[in-house]
């Protein structure tokens, strides 16, 4: 009978300690919503509705752009050098920056990221505001895009 009460014991115990570690894991970080869209304005290299994509873990997030703006030549891997700036809900502006693109061809979509910054729980940023939204950096040619609507559904915004 003691063999029986000790396994009893020692398996109540078990379950009781994994269900612990679950209550105190740290819960995964998200950003809602993972992507959204918004219009852009480029000057002489057009415009359009882009789409952005975020990703979130713990401060460090990434959003990935692909544009409306097509690029006039083919252009090579992480050859793009870009800036995407963004307003903070309450004031002031988070930076995502990177060199990273696909290669490109002639009169394709623009494509550029993951562009990496820092963001803090509870942060909701949109690339709505006064301002260069959007740079680009192309073989020495600088590309400024302004959002001209604001992202939709909405904000990201992080946990």
């Amino acid at each position: 009978m003691r063999s029986r009460s000790t396994l009893g014991t020692v398996a109540v115990l078990t379950g009781g300690l994994a269900a612990a570690a679950l209550a105190f894991a740290p819960t995964a970080a998200a950003v809602s919503p993972g992507s959204a869209t918004a219009t852009y304005d480029c000057g002489s290299w057009g415009g359009g509705t882009a789409t952005l994509a975020a990703t979130q873990s713990g401060t460090a997030a990434t959003i990935t752009v692909t544009s409306a703006v097509t690029t006039p030549i083919a252009v090579g891997v992480d050859q793009i050098n870009a800036t995407l700036t963004m307003a903070k809900a309450g004031g002031g502006t988070r930076v995502f920056t990177g060199k990273k693109n696909p290669a490109l061809g002639a009169g394709q979509s623009v494509v550029i990221g993951p562009l990496s910054g820092t963001v803090a729980s509870g942060d909701s940023l949109n690339s709505y505001f006064a301002g260069v939204a959007l740079k680009m950096v192309i073989f020495g040619v600088t590309v400024n895009c302004d959002a001209v609507t604001s992202q939709s559904p909405g904000p990201f915004v992080f946990s």
